[in-house]
């Protein structure tokens, strides 16, 4: 890359790593801003052109910020603060483009890094905490297993849903330590509820790309397993089917490890991701959880939820359990049911509720379920 970025430039710019995947360019002498903006399209054209790496042609894109001297800024930080800006507000609006820094564009990025900051202090502050919401067998009612779905109780704001600072987490790596804090209080907690009494129930948590993919995953898995002495059929490592198509290979080995260790395995929003159904037969998951996008759409007419239908044949063809998340209503449960969906998750059982709330439903007798007509 650092080769490429140097011949788009000449003998008195200057090209420097920044960081990562992210790079600077120091145009010297440039008249006119438009001579930027020209060099940064050939840069961007640049990194477009095939790479050819251990025999694999790789295809990439770049955006590129630009920010000027002395308008957008008088000293080195200023200028890079401002360029990043750009940069980002041109990945955000597109990817492989190129942008020139506006004064307007600082709201954005002025309140990603405040949350950003903000979520650092808030983990080691343990302003963090898990709740989870119960999966229910269709037929009997029982509870088979809980969610652990983060939440943050900020001092002052309350207690924050994750769609608010998630996103922010996984553009900043912060993701990586609080998906490592969750996996071990999921331990820890499944393991206190069996330690009082209650019916044994693994826990699933959600694992982010990222983090998957990050060196130290299993150790992480494997020790907080033995902190904790829950045997490992008690954890659930609910993973995306993007997460699962990245480096199939390494990714089909690392699983594989998983499952023999005991840990199970499931594919989250089944169906809405590109994993092919190739893949999907040679890949050790346990359990298809079907995207709630697909439930919604479950209409009392008669067959009106032919995917759904579809998802559950399939899971039961490849040998896997079949969760539907996102049930809301008796329609889309009597449908389910009907269809021998295996369980259910959503607002028509219970909503993700806190640790104590959820031993009270675990001391419960089986909910209730309503007769299918």
């Amino acid at each position: 890359m650092a080769r490429r970025l140097s011949t788009c430039v000449r003998e008195s710019d200057t090209v420097s790593r920044h960081g990562g995947d992210e790079f600077l360019v120091l145009l010297s002498e440039v008249d006119q801003p438009e001579d930027a903006g020209l060099i940064a399209e050939k840069i961007v054209s640049s990194i477009a052109e095939p790479h050819h790496v251990a025999g694999h042609e790789l295809r990439l894109t770049a955006s590129v910020g630009i920010a000027l001297y002395p308008e957008d800024g008088q000293d080195a930080q200023s200028l890079i603060m401002r360029a990043d800006t750009a940069m980002y507000h041109a990945k955000n609006t597109g990817r492989n483009k190129v942008g020139f820094y506006r004064s307007d564009m600082e709201a954005p990025a002025t309140k990603r890094s405040s949350i950003e900051s903000e979520l650092r202090s808030a983990l080691d502050a343990g302003e963090f905490e898990l709740f989870y919401q119960p999966t229910i067998d269709l037929e009997t009612g029982q509870i088979r297993g809980a969610e652990a779905l983060m939440r943050w109780r900020h001092p002052e704001r309350g207690l924050i849903p994750p769609d608010q600072f998630i996103p922010a987490a996984e553009a900043s790596a912060l993701i990586i330590p609080m998906g490592r804090w969750a996996l071990r209080e999921a331990c820890r907690q499944a393991r206190a509820w069996q330690d009082a009494g209650l019916p044994p129930i693994p826990i699933a948590v959600n694992v982010s790309a990222l983090q998957f993919r990050t060196a130290g995953f299993l150790e992480d898995i494997q020790r907080f397993l033995l902190e904790t002495h829950l045997p490992a059929r008690f954890l659930e490592l609910e993973l995306t089917e993007s997460a699962l198509m990245v480096d199939t290979a390494a990714t089909t080995s690392l699983l594989e490890v998983l499952k023999k260790s005991g840990v199970v395995l499931k594919v989250d929003d089944f169906g809405t991701g590109p994993s092919s159904l190739s893949y999907l037969q040679h890949c050790p998951v346990d359990v298809l959880k079907i995207d709630q996008s697909f439930v919604h759409h479950i209409l009392p007419a008669p067959g009106g939820a032919p995917l759904v239908r579809a998802v559950i044949a399939m899971g039961k063809s490849l040998g896997c359990r079949v969760v539907a998340e996102g049930v809301e209503t008796k329609q889309q449960f009597a449908y389910l049911r009907a269809e021998h969906c295996d369980e259910g998750q959503g607002f028509h059982f219970s909503p993700p509720v806190n640790a104590e709330t959820f031993e009270q439903l675990l001391r419960m007798a089986p909910f209730a379920l309503p007769a299918i007509e």
